[in-house]
């Protein structure tokens, strides 16, 4: 699926830009916990890697966050504008790195080679850019897969990316605040929900007490949050996700069902939504596909379905015509492909499952998510540094 990584995208966040970089600061060693370019050597210089030959002219810093998931590698490289941040470079490919992991407990061989060779394209890009902050997570698939350690150690050594495996509230927490921007104001709650390849976040979040004002404080008002081990590559795996019938796709509605039941707060969610104003916000590839086909687009476009508002039978209606498609005319179709063929059917089941849960009238869909949250999070840090320094030390009263 296409992804956000268009330099003209921009992506509102409060404050003001971060401080200049000192000449002698090195932003590629100033990172958050946890995810970095690691140090190569006692010198501090990057082995066989060639000196980025095309200097970039000075326009403010820049940031990456980078998302390895259980299907997709992604990276977002952002500069602050006044009041967003505008995408300045970007990488997505499908490595399908917990591909056979629900089966196995163990990422395979070919796996680990599709996902380190996505990884070397990351360091270039990041290597070239020179962020001044960045975080590199890595999600449920590295968080199941025993040998997890050994692969993300290789990476470290042998390419020099950091990766953090993140937990799943932090995952949730992350994804809350990078599609923040698109919960409607007015309303009293949101129910948010990533399908992800190898696990799907929900997060509850109750406005009622009053929402933050600030985008990177959003899951403040997280009231209950579930991570389901589900998603499309573990139920693909389970289910099949060529050919699937009525029957086929009720049984993986019904697998995933069986999850939302432990949801803390689940009847007390769907009392609110009937009486109150609470949309779904829904981040992933399945949902960004189903909005795709609805608007009949002939090629994915991120601009006309970032931020799209889709009702109920409008959502019940496109996946009737997906249910309707053979495997053939899944691949063929420009806004699925053949890397999703299999897994965009197994993704409506997870999101159909939310739907008969807590069935609210409209979803908004979010092509957005972890990255533009890290992103969010790393640059309200930097502004709250500068806060800091800027604010006149206390008058002292001792006398």
């Amino acid at each position: 699926m296409a992804d956000s990584d268009r330099s003209a995208a921009a992506l509102p966040v409060s404050g003001r830009s971060p401080r200049r970089r000192r000449k002698d600061e090195n932003p590629a060693r100033q990172h958050s916990s946890g995810g970095a370019i690691a140090p190569q050597g006692e010198s501090g210089k990057r082995t066989n890697h060639a000196p980025n030959p095309f200097p970039r002219r000075w326009r403010g810093p820049v940031y990456a966050a980078l998302d390895l998931g259980t299907n997709n590698c992604r990276l977002l490289i952002a500069r602050p504008v006044e009041g967003s941040f505008r995408v300045v470079d970007g990488f997505t490919r499908i490595v399908r790195l917990g591909e056979g992991v629900s089966q196995t407990g163990r990422l395979s061989e070919a796996a680990m080679a599709r996902t380190f060779d996505a990884l070397k394209q990351c360091f270039i890009k990041i290597n070239h850019h020179e962020p001044r902050r960045m975080r590199l997570i890595a999600t449920e698939a590295c968080r199941v897969a025993e040998n997890s350690g050994e692969f993300l150690e290789r990476v470290r050594t042998e390419i020099g990316l950091d990766l953090e495996i993140v937990d799943r509230r932090t995952e949730a927490e992350l994804a809350v605040t990078g599609c923040a921007d698109l919960i409607e104001h007015g309303t009293e709650g949101a129910l948010m929900f990533d399908i992800g390849g190898g696990s799907s976040e929900l997060a509850w979040l109750d406005f009622r007490g009053g929402r933050p004002k600030n985008q990177g404080k959003m899951s403040a008002a997280i009231r209950s949050w579930q991570s389901l081990p589900v998603g499309v590559v573990s139920i693909a795996e389970k289910f099949g996700g060529i050919d699937v019938t009525p029957e086929i796709f009720e049984a993986m509605v019904a697998e995933v069902t069986s999850h939302l039941r432990q949801f803390r707060g689940r009847e007390r969610l769907r009392q609110m939504i009937a009486d109150h104003p609470v949309h779904l916000i829904g981040t992933s590839g399945t949902v960004t596909t189903l909005a795709g086909l609805h608007l009949g687009l002939e090629r994915y476009e991120r601009a006309k379905v970032d931020g799209l508002w889709m009702r109920n039978e409008e959502v019940t209606d496109t996946m009737r015509v997906l249910l309707n498609m053979s495997y053939d005319k899944r691949m063929a179709h420009p806004c699925i492909g053949r890397d999703r063929a299999d897994l965009v059917l197994p993704g409506c089941a997870i999101f159909e499952a939310i739907r008969r849960e807590w069935p609210a009238e409209r979803v908004r869909v979010a092509d957005r998510g972890l990255r533009e949250g890290i992103l969010i999070s790393l640059m309200d840090a930097d502004r709250a540094w500068s806060r800091r320094r800027r604010r006149p030390e206390k008058a002292n009263t001792d006398g």
